[in-house]
């Protein structure tokens, strides 16, 4: 058994054809500027987001004075692994 979809019917009169065009046009151009004020407004959203951010991080954190700077120490229990064979990959 074979699915086959219909043909779509072109319409022959020249006013209908040019009527049809200029709606998916005009579709096509709202669903651009819908687009592009969705991308504004997410761009726009996440740069305060990032400046608010930013801006209550670095009043909450003290300033470390210059010489006085702990060194970042990583602490931890280690176990030497020895290989005594060839490397399965």
């Amino acid at each position: 058994m074979r699915f086959t979809l219909p043909s779509p019917r072109r319409s022959r009169h020249p006013l209908v054809r040019a009527l049809s065009l200029l709606v998916g046009v005009a579709l096509v151009g709202v669903l651009l500027v819908f687009g592009l004020v969705v991308a504004g407004v997410l761009l726009v959203g996440g740069g305060l987001l990032l400046a608010v951010r930013h801006w209550t991080r670095k009043g909450s954190a003290p300033r470390p004075v210059a010489g006085s700077r702990q060194p970042e120490i990583l602490e931890g229990e280690f176990v030497v692994l020895r290989q005594t064979g060839p490397a399965a990959r």
